[in-house]
């Protein structure tokens, strides 16, 4: 099992061997889930934005391209100027 110190500041390094399992880089962000049985969970917190594709996608909406967000948002941008 990896074991990890922990410093004066509370920092400490994620071995190597969890960093490959949860595929995290230089500049990733992790979470620490306390779970209700006490037991604390390291997760990643940076996803993929792949990962991200259709989760606000409903049956009947309307597929829309990144052109049509991003001039959504400079429409309501401009709204509030």
């Amino acid at each position: 099992m990896p074991v990890s110190l922990i410093t004066v500041k509370g920092q400490t390094t994620v071995p190597k061997k969890i960093r490959d399992h949860l595929k995290l880089h230089p500049g990733d962000k992790v979470d620490f889930v306390i779970k209700e049985n006490g037991k604390v969970v390291l997760e990643p917190a940076t996803l993929d934005v792949k990962e991200l594709e259709g989760i606000l996608q409903r049956p009947g909406m309307r597929i829309i391209s990144t052109e049509e967000m991003k001039g959504s948002i400079r429409k309501r941008f401009r709204k509030k100027s």
